[in-house]
């Protein structure tokens, strides 16, 4: 389906995917993305950030660009030393000229056909931001019962810390206005698995309140793994975020610039 939108909407969509030990999937991921933008009304690029990846994921995003032509709509940017997702998301919002930001996921959990479901609920709502829900009523979910559990736990300890106006902060697939973004990035902390959290905390926390959840089609495919280790991580990090946002009022004030402050990890821009 065709996303409809009027002359002052925005026209130019940026879609963010960071990719970490994805090996073949971020290449089926990204010829997905492509057929389905390439019926969108949109202006669109494709920004893949490998997180340093140590399997076949960066070989795979360049075999992608090359399969779709060499277009100069696919940029791959990749870099030496792992910094987590947050950290892939910022390095790929830096180099992107959207209008409207997606970021995705690069495995096949959520199928390429959200995103136009995702861009009409957005333009429809003039959001601020949109995000994919397995709350929604409207989605259809195939998730492990466990998983589910763990889902909806944290879900009711987000409700009961941050009080936001999302019930499902943790879906890899979300869009915002740029606007968002700049104000936002300055103000982030976290670089890994608590970045999403933390972004919608700190949109909240300046007003960016208009966010609405959309409907989502989640297959869980079994090749994105959530440890232990990576469940405490995540508790601890979303603990520090009330820290900073209820006792040191952290997110009030940016605490850098995004053109003056440069990232420690350079990326290298893969040319083909």
């Amino acid at each position: 389906m065709l996303i409809l939108r009027s002359s002052a909407y925005p026209k130019k969509l940026s879609l963010v995917v960071p990719a970490y030990n994805k090996d073949q999937e971020v290449f089926e991921r990204i010829v997905q993305l492509v057929n389905q933008l390439k019926t969108l009304a949109y202006d669109w690029e494709i920004i893949v950030v490998d997180d340093a990846s140590r399997d076949f994921t960066l070989r795979e995003a360049i075999r992608s660009k090359k399969f779709n032509g060499n277009t100069d709509r696919i940029k791959v940017f990749s870099y030496n030393l792992n910094q987590g997702k947050g950290f892939a998301l910022y390095h790929g919002f830096k180099k992107s000229s959207g209008e409207i930001i997606v970021f995705t996921d690069s495995d096949l959990d959520l199928p390429a056909q959200n995103l136009p479901v995702m861009l009409r609920y957005l333009a429809a709502a003039r959001a601020d931001m949109a995000i994919g829900s397995k709350r929604h009523p409207l989605s259809h979910i195939n998730y492990p019962r466990l998983r589910k559990m763990m889902s909806r736990v944290y879900q009711l300890l987000i409700k009961l810390l941050f009080n936001l106006n999302v019930t499902d902060t943790q879906v890899g697939l979300k869009a915002f206005r740029r606007q968002v973004l700049e104000d936002c990035f300055p103000r982030i902390v976290i670089k890994a698995f608590a970045f999403d959290l933390e972004m919608l905390v700190v949109a909240a926390s300046l007003g960016y309140k208009n966010a609405i959840e959309t409907p989502i089609i989640l297959n869980y495919n079994f090749t994105s793994t959530i440890k232990l280790k990576a469940i405490w991580n995540i508790l601890v990090d979303t603990l520090a975020i009330f820290y900073r946002k209820k006792l040191l009022r952290y997110y009030k004030q940016p605490h850098y610039r995004l053109e003056q402050d440069e990232v420690v990890i350079a990326s290298q821009k893969v040319f083909i």
